[in-house]
């Protein structure tokens, strides 16, 4: 196992989007900073009263929310540019255990996409509270440890889109149907989910992998498509499942399909 995880690590390395993904990962956290200045210029011309409908986390949780597609599109690739180029029968023979070496592929896109993820959505937190300063946005009262953890917990969510995109991968055997698989479960369901008659909106919305890291921290889901009906205890299990089921799904036709 030990072997099957160094070898990936090293296919994750040697492949040219693995860098381009992490580039654009990585620049959009310098976007969030930018767009902070730029709040905060409007901040200082609003009056007392507008500045109390002026919220800035929206903005913050904007970083780990484009880290999750990010990240979704590298597992994607991880495994899909083996099928396009052939790479997976040298694999196959390789490593004839497909199953170990599905594991292995899991261990290091959720490893990357654990750091990835952390770096994006505590950066941007940080980073925007440094950017405005002590401008009393309404949002931004409590103190930056009493924040922290719920953007922790956001960060560590981003690896299950990254096994959800290597489980798609998996399946489908296709780069573009797998990404367009994850963008319509990362943010077009969420939106059609919204449009449903109440309560069936806020039913739904709440076992959806976008709204699971606000309830996993206890939060609300206020102004959000995603309902807030579940506990933590309750959303860290569907987001365990979102991990585990699809990647165990994937698991099975990896070992009875041909390559």
């Amino acid at each position: 196992m030990v072997d099957a995880v160094a070898a990936e690590w090293r296919k994750l390395r040697s492949v040219r989007s693995t860098y381009v993904v992490l580039s654009v990962t990585a620049a959009f956290t310098g976007i969030v900073l930018l767009l902070a200045v730029q709040m905060a210029h409007i901040w200082d011309g609003l009056s007392a009263e507008r500045r109390a409908d002026l919220l800035l986390r929206p903005l913050q949780e904007l970083g780990g929310w484009v880290a999750s597609l990010c990240m979704a599109v590298l597992g994607v690739l991880f495994i899909t540019s083996e099928y396009r180029t052939g790479m997976i029968r040298t694999t196959f023979a390789a490593f004839p255990r497909r199953g170990r070496l599905l594991a292995a592929k899991a261990a290091v896109i959720g490893t990357v996409a654990l750091v990835a993820g952390q770096a994006v959505t505590v950066g941007s937190f940080l980073g925007t509270r440094l950017v405005i300063g002590d401008r009393p946005f309404p949002d931004q009262q409590g103190s930056i440890a009493h924040e922290l953890p719920s953007f922790v917990m956001a960060g560590a969510t981003v690896p299950v889109f990254a096994l959800l995109g290597l489980s798609f991968g998996v399946l489908l055997r296709s780069a573009a149907g797998s990404i367009v698989s994850v963008v319509f479960l990362w943010h077009v369901l969420p939106l059609l989910v919204y449009h449903l008659p109440h309560p069936w909106n806020e039913r739904i919305g709440s076992v959806l992998p976008g709204g699971l890291a606000t309830q996993m921290a206890g939060l609300g889901a206020d102004n959000s498509i995603y309902g807030d009906l579940l506990s933590p205890g309750a959303a860290a299990a569907v987001m365990l499942a979102y991990a585990i089921v699809p990647l165990g799904l994937a698991a099975s036709v990896l070992v009875r399909r041909d390559a």
